[in-house]
């Protein structure tokens, strides 16, 4: 069983890009469990999770239940496959302010910061393509 369920948007190709980078440092999914909100069954599967905000920011849920958000949720991902120090400094008092204001930024606007950052505004059907 994984230590850790993520709630990805599965529209967002630099979430997309995100999220395969952790399934290939955990092939086997015992540490995570990656969950796309733009699938018709995610509802149903994890009724604790709300779906409208799991679109507004990266949601997580731990082993005993906890809901993690944002940058939280990043950090406890990269952490539970091993390689936290990537995010820890997100996640230091005198950053943490600023890191979280911008990643609520990058929030609302991930799919405006994808096309400007690959050329890939939306994913559909599985693969990503950029859309003007």
């Amino acid at each position: 069983m994984s230590t850790l369920t993520i709630f990805y948007d599965g529209f967002c190709p630099l979430c997309v890009r995100e999220m395969a980078q952790l399934r290939r440092i955990d092939p086997d999914g015992d540490k995570l469990t990656l969950v796309d909100i733009q699938q018709a069954e995610m509802a149903q599967q994890y009724p604790q999770i709300d779906v409208a905000e799991a679109g507004r920011i990266l949601l997580s849920l731990t082993a005993d239940g906890q809901i993690l958000r944002g940058l939280d949720s990043t950090h406890a991902a990269w952490s539970a496959v091993g390689k936290g120090h990537r995010t820890a400094f997100l996640r230091w008092p005198l950053i943490r302010w600023f890191a979280d204001k911008i990643y609520l930024w990058f929030a609302a606007n991930r799919y405006q910061v994808s096309y400007w950052l690959t050329g890939q505004a939306r994913c559909d059907s599985g693969s990503c393509a950029r859309r003007d």
